[in-house]
């Protein structure tokens, strides 16, 4: 009864593992079907592609369906893919994608720019007055004219003797005197004071002028002195402009020289501001560009332009100078204050690659270009301008090629190992017998003892172990007691003992 029960289970399994594996038979047909007779060897996640199953499904760390990998799809791939040619680096699509690795195109672009210098403020050389004495005399007075304040046009400062002055002055009221209208209160005078009001004197009148001018007396003090015909008891020192005193050499009761310089006044208006740029930038600084100023201290901004690069070249930076104009409202810039000058640029158009393309290694630049769908080659190239994001490509590559602009250094590293493991590998060495002591040889079989002079035999003091080694050549001495004096003295005996075979 056992018996016929076990035959009937056995047989019983044999039905059913028959009947399963032609149902897995009909489905796998049917798939291959369905995929146009092509055979899955395995599937993978799409996002990790070192991930392979055996069957259909979904990716245990990511949740996406499984693709399938097909035999025809490898075979194909193996036997299109031919060898890489040395130098380049073969990375595939999947790799690409794990890697972030993406290309650009060169393209030819131009590009804009913004430089920024920092600037000094100056006053402007057209706009700077030095009041200098005409002759010898003493300062009298001085009226709020300290450096830095701002005084207004014919605003007195000083007052001072001189006594040339008397005798000018005493023949411009005689000169002034013969010829009408020149003292200022005939009704019929057509023109103002100074000059010619009428033919007859005027040549002497005129000449008066000039020497009361050329002594340091200001027009409006000559034009007071011919209206109330009285000699002026000192000379009033006035300021020329509205502007601000940068300089005073004077004080009251201070005896002075001829051409000595009272005051410096500076008409602060309009002002200039100097910047060191670079000599290869000063070709894109054209006159007239327009650029903004920044205050260092308040962030207000103003407008300046390219007024003039002067050629002078400051020998300590190897920079030049470049000068702006602007206009001064508010006295805002004052002389020595600095600013951030801020310059625009334009580049010449030319061929450009992102900047994250370019691996810089300072003696050389190199980029990676796709000769082939996954091969990349190495090429050096020379780069001019960057604006931005953009780098000049000015030798190395051509319009329409494409290069690798995201995961550079990957690329590069891939570049450098296949480099490394395709290096011919060096050939062992033969190891060099050590240096004999042939300076101390005295015949084939022989040597001299570098101690005591002494003929022995060189392969007898080396099983005695008798044997120095210095500067690489082997000494060979008869006995310790000889080892031990070189070894304490080697100069010593090598002067005493140099001969050899060519002694």
């Amino acid at each position: 009864m056992k018996k016929v029960l076990s035959g009937i289970l056995i047989g019983t399994l044999m039905l059913v593992s028959y009947f399963a594996g032609r149902k897995h038979t009909q489905q796998s047909g049917s798939s291959a079907a369905a995929n146009g007779g092509r055979r899955v060897l395995y599937w993978v996640d799409p996002m990790h592609p070192d991930y392979k199953s055996d069957h259909a499904g979904v990716a245990p760390d990511c949740g996406m369906q499984l693709e399938p990998v097909y035999a025809q799809s490898v075979a194909a791939a193996a036997s299109s893919a031919g060898p890489i040619p040395a130098g380049m680096v073969g990375i595939d699509a999947e790799k690409q994608q794990l890697f972030g690795i993406r290309l650009s195109t060169v393209e030819r672009s131009a590009g804009n720019e913004k430089v920024r210098v920092l600037g000094r403020v100056l006053p402007e050389d057209t706009r700077v007055y030095r009041l200098n004495a005409g002759m010898e005399g003493f300062i009298r007075q001085t009226f709020n004219d300290s450096p830095g304040e701002l005084v207004k046009k014919n605003q007195k400062l000083a007052t001072y003797y001189g006594g040339d002055i008397l005798a000018v002055a005493s023949g411009f009221l005689a000169a002034t005197a013969g010829v009408p209208g020149a003292n200022g209160k005939d009704g019929s005078r057509t023109v103002p004071f100074p000059g010619a009001v009428s033919k007859q004197g005027s040549s002497s009148v005129q000449g008066y002028t000039d020497r009361l001018r050329n002594l340091g007396m200001s027009d409006v003090q000559i034009q007071e002195m011919a209206e109330t015909r009285l000699l002026p008891e000192s000379i009033d020192i006035v300021s020329p402009v509205d502007g601000f005193v940068l300089a005073r050499n004077i004080s009251p009761g201070q005896h002075f020289e001829h051409s000595t310089e009272f005051y410096r006044i500076a008409d602060l208006s309009r002002v200039w501001i100097v910047a060191d740029i670079l000599g290869n930038e000063a070709q894109h600084f054209r006159p007239g560009t327009a650029a903004h100023v920044v205050l260092s201290g308040d962030g207000r901004t103003l407008t300046a332009r390219v007024s003039n690069v002067l050629p002078q070249v400051d020998p300590t930076t190897r920079t030049l100078k470049l000068r702006l104009e602007a206009e001064n409202p508010g006295f805002v810039l004052r002389p020595d204050m600095f600013a951030d000058v801020e310059l625009p640029i334009a580049m010449p158009a030319g061929l450009t690659v992102p900047v994250d393309a370019v691996i810089d290694s300072g003696r050389e630049q190199r980029v990676f270009v796709e000769r082939s769908s996954g091969v990349f080659e190495p090429r050096n190239v020379e780069v001019g301008w960057r604006s931005g994001d953009r780098v000049q490509i000015v030798k190395g590559l051509n319009e329409g090629e494409r290069v690798v602009s995201a995961g550079t250094f990957l690329v590069d590293s891939e570049s450098r190992l296949k480099s490394v493991e395709s290096a011919p590998k060096e050939q062992p060495q033969p190891k060099l017998p050590p240096k004999s002591n042939t300076r101390t040889a005295v015949s084939a079989n022989t040597v001299k003892d570098a101690a005591c002079g002494m003929a022995i035999d060189p392969a007898k003091a080396v099983a005695e172990g008798h044997t120095v080694s210095r500067d690489g050549v082997t000494y060979y001495f008869c006995s310790d007691r000889c080892k031990r004096k070189f070894s304490e003295q080697p100069d010593h005996y090598l002067a005493a003992n140099p001969s050899g075979p060519h002694s």
